[in-house]
């Protein structure tokens, strides 16, 4: 089974040291810890979640792995200025398995707009609508790619790539104008 691997999303991501990048629902921090190294000690990772025990592993994981350059942030990202950052601020953001669960995509796909600094782009890794791994509750939820370009596009970004992530999910990296 080829489920997702973390390590090429953020080869996806094209980071680069230096870089201001932000993870949301980080969950156990998957992606941010292979992207606070990527980044370097120049870089900084803002990870955000609305569960306060995973941004406790997070900070465990940052510490365990000596990253200094990890912040972590309880925040509702369903809501502008939920993530509590400054406009045009980062160079990415990435956005895994969470959209298919808010009840307000377009609040936080607006939030990964306005924290994104022009250029700047929104990695998004979701389920595929017909993975078998997917509860019933969750493939009723499921969205599938072409409804994900669409709501990003009214949102402002435009879509920069496609990648495969997995059998049983998609990517896709939309840019800022």
């Amino acid at each position: 089974m080829d489920f997702i691997k973390p390590e090429i999303v953020i080869e996806e991501a094209k980071l680069e040291e230096g870089m201001l990048v932000a993870d949301f629902g980080c969950g156990p921090g998957f992606y941010t810890i292979l992207a606070a190294k990527a980044l370097g000690h120049t870089g900084k990772v803002y990870a955000f979640d609305i569960r306060k025990e995973m941004l406790e592993i997070v900070r465990s994981k940052a510490k365990a792995s000596r990253l200094l350059n990890i912040e972590t942030i309880h925040a509702d990202l369903e809501t502008l200025y939920g993530s509590q950052l400054k406009e045009d601020l980062l160079d990415r953001v990435i956005i895994s398995n969470i959209i298919f669960q808010s009840d307000n995509k377009k609040g936080m796909i607006a939030e990964s707009y306005r924290i994104l600094k022009p250029r700047g782009m929104a990695v998004v890794i979701d389920w595929e609508p017909t993975s078998k791994l997917l509860l019933k509750i969750q493939k009723d939820r499921a969205i599938d790619k072409q409804k994900m370009k669409d709501l990003f596009e009214s949102q402002g970004f435009t879509l920069a790539k496609e990648f495969y992530a997995g059998e049983h999910h998609y990517g896709m990296v939309f840019r800022k104008p």
